[in-house]
């Protein structure tokens, strides 16, 4: 077990198990093989799941993974799922900048759902925790939930926590949105 995933729980406010689903887009299958200083010491996207899978399960939640390289997939896994899940969590990854439909079918679910990368996608060409081919200008930002980039695996491990204690908010996400 890791270090962040035997981390403390933080107090939540709510004892219900939500449902989010973590999506991995194009290039994440690549994990292990990108540069360690940006993408961290995670070997590969199964490692990643389990770990994401671990990490809820510690702040009692359930992290229902999915990854493709084709964004046909994607667009699938959020139509079939939009009734099931509380919440998403998506790294758009190499859809993060033309991934339009991806980002239709999430804004269409009228879920919650943060916006994650390993790397920080709007930094200077150059900076330490910077994609290499940078920065990108994300479609997602501004109808994310929430962002959380630039901490490499620690990136997720805030995503899952401030999405659960944020659905737990009754005056926040938890409050029975105005569209149902």
């Amino acid at each position: 077990m890791t270090d962040a995933a035997s981390a403390s729980v933080y107090p939540r406010t709510s004892s219900k198990r939500h449902r989010i689903a973590l999506i991995e887009g194009p290039n994440t299958s690549n994990m292990g093989k990108r540069t360690k200083s940006v993408y961290g010491e995670i070997g590969t996207l199964d490692e990643l799941k389990a770990f994401c899978v671990e990490v809820g399960a510690r702040f009692g939640v359930e992290i229902v993974t999915f990854s493709s390289n084709h964004e046909g997939d994607i667009l699938e896994f959020v139509h079939e799922t939009a009734d099931e899940m509380d919440a998403y969590i998506v790294n758009p990854a190499g859809l993060t900048v033309n991934g339009m439909a991806t980002l239709h079918a999430l804004v269409e679910t009228y879920k919650p759902f943060v916006e994650i990368h390993f790397a920080n996608v709007t930094a200077a060409p150059g900076h330490p925790r910077a994609v290499p081919v940078g920065p990108w200008d994300s479609l997602f930002t501004p109808y994310a939930t929430g962002v959380s980039m630039g901490l490499r695996e620690h990136s997720y491990v805030g995503a899952i926590l401030s999405l659960t204690l944020a659905l737990d908010d009754e005056g926040f996400l938890g409050a029975k949105a105005a569209h149902s």
